[in-house]
């Protein structure tokens, strides 16, 4: 399996691109903090890559310095630059959302790239489950 949730910072503005056939694909960088003894804090850089629906949210809500959990898969890669290989290391993405709360004087945003339900609405669940549910 392979699978992976980050929580971290963005260490700036998502870049973003469109392919030839017009998708949107995003990348950014996510500074996640390493646990540490002895008071000493450091931080991998995740470079992170958002495409179609995802890549269009990180455009118009993603910013430096706000909180992120972001869920994914691991790529792996290479290509050569001055004679050199370079090896790459990427998280896919399949999720995003915010980690925390809006910066003040901020309009209201949506809070991840999951299926949107209204705050104040419950799911309806037909009448045949609820007789199955464990709260009843």
């Amino acid at each position: 399996m392979n699978n992976v949730i980050l929580s971290g910072r963005l260490t700036a503005d998502p870049e973003i691109r469109h392919t030839q056939d017009g998708k949107a694909v995003a990348t950014y960088t996510l500074a996640v903090d390493r646990p540490a003894a002895r008071q000493e804090q450091k931080a991998d850089f995740i470079r992170c890559t958002a495409w179609e629906k995802k890549a269009e949210f990180a455009e118009k809500y993603m910013r430096k310095g706000r909180k992120f959990i972001v869920e994914g898969r691991i790529q792996t890669g290479s290509y050569e630059k001055d004679g050199r290989k370079v090896y790459t290391t990427d998280i896919i993405v399949n999720s995003q959302e915010f980690a925390d709360s809006k910066p003040e004087g901020q309009s209201a945003q949506p809070e991840s790239t999951q299926p949107e339900m209204a705050s104040d609405e419950f799911m309806d669940v037909p009448e045949n489950l609820a007789e199955d549910l464990p709260f009843n």
